[in-house]
């Protein structure tokens, strides 16, 4: 189906008659993104399901749509009214407590990592484990904890490990006569990767 095949689906089928090949296409090319009535419509054009448009949902709305529940069933199962949920989707930052995100977590099936990052907390966990591997863990075990509820030997463990891995591993650079630039690099690529870093290590002592 091209897109005009898809925009005239829309407009015909579902009641969309402003819906263009153009508008078709910028949400192909991700430069503009359709809104929920828009995704439905789009998924039954194409008969797939609105989760089947995306790959792995990245964002509060994706996971939601994915699991195909409505943003007035969220809300009501977290107990907010449905704008201030639809708002906090926009946003990109809950603010419920910890109540309402574990229900929250429950209704949409989120694995602790997607809870983390679906609810803007995953900017203040990497510089927490930035921190963590560059100076001393122990003193971050309790400020990641609130991020990250883990049982404590689970992330006192990888922790270590992570510490102990970008510690060995910029010694080992110096070592190799890269110098401070070699090492700093290195460093880099280390903590640019270290939330994925710090689940792997999680799931290691979970698995």
């Amino acid at each position: 189906m091209g897109p005009e095949h898809v925009a005239h689906g829309m407009r015909v089928s579902y009641g969309l008659p402003y819906v263009t090949p153009d508008l078709v296409i910028a949400w192909e090319r991700g430069t503009a993104a359709p809104s929920h009535p828009e995704l439905t419509s789009l998924a039954g054009v194409l008969w797939c399901s609105p989760g089947e448009l995306f790959g792995r949902p990245q964002t509060l709305r994706e996971h939601r749509i994915a699991r195909a529940v409505a943003p007035e069933d969220v809300a009501r199962a977290v107990g907010v009214d449905v704008r201030s949920y639809l708002r906090m989707e926009e946003s990109g930052q809950w603010r419920g407590n910890e109540r309402q995100s574990a229900v929250l977590a429950q209704v949409l099936d989120l694995a602790l990592p997607d809870f983390v990052a679906v609810t803007g907390r995953g900017a203040k966990l990497a510089d927490l484990l930035r921190s963590a591997v560059t100076t001393r863990w122990q003193a971050y075990v309790r400020p990641v904890r609130k991020l990250a509820p883990l049982d404590p030997d689970v992330l006192e463990g990888a922790l270590q490990e992570l510490h102990e891995d970008y510690q060995g591993h910029m010694a080992a650079t110096l070592s190799w006569g890269g110098g401070s630039r070699s090492a700093s690099e290195s460093g880099r690529e280390f903590l640019d990767r270290i939330v994925e870093n710090f689940w792997a290590a999680v799931e290691k002592r979970t698995a």
